[in-house]
């Protein structure tokens, strides 16, 4: 009866283990494919690129491997310097007040940062922020299926993006989702 107990528990730890591996790789393989496509729509307008959230992260195990999460790009701002640590042109910068001008970059990719923010509307701000320096914005969030994007203290939101849309939810406030609307298409609804 033990071994069948054991047996059973182990086939659970495997059974979750393995759809967090899967989840992991599904996460993984969108953020390299809107890295890409942020890149590629920087270099087909002839901008630089801005990457939001560094790829270094605020964990040092990043650098003794030197595994970046993703890539740099033309310029990266983060509110953390370990995150940018060693890029040519890291900033640090809160995303709700970027330092540049109006559509400066072809595209801006934000990887694991919304949902760290507060509030929907600081989401919303920091989304107005990002869509008035660069012309396009890729966004990368952990996946409601992640165990891990569920118990990370401060992860406040649930940011993703349909298409040409992005969508933002209250971690535990509401079952109501917010569609954000880009400044420019507000007046055409």
């Amino acid at each position: 009866m033990v071994h069948l107990v054991l047996f059973v528990i182990l086939g659970i730890f495997l059974g979750v283990g393995g759809w967090q591996l899967i989840v992991w790789l599904g996460e993984t393989r969108d953020k390299n494919r809107k890295y890409q496509a942020a890149n590629t729509h920087a270099l087909e307008r002839n901008k630089p690129l801005l990457v939001v959230g560094g790829p270094w992260g605020n964990k040092r195990a990043r650098h003794w491997f030197n595994k970046p999460a993703h890539g740099s790009g033309d310029v990266c701002v983060d509110i953390d310097r370990r995150a940018i640590d060693g890029h040519p042109h890291g900033i640090i910068a809160n995303v709700t007040h970027l330092p540049f001008p109006d559509k400066i970059f072809g595209a801006a990719f934000v990887s694991h940062l919304l949902e760290h923010l507060p509030t929907t509307n600081d989401a919303k701000k920091a989304l107005d922020e990002l869509n008035r320096v660069a012309e396009a914005v890729f966004i990368v969030s952990p996946s409601r299926q992640s165990i891990a994007g569920w118990i990370i203290a401060d992860h406040h939101l649930w940011v993703w993006q349909k298409g040409d849309r992005t969508y933002i939810k209250q971690r535990g406030k509401s079952d109501i989702e917010e569609e954000y609307v880009k400044p420019a298409d507000k007046d055409d609804r």
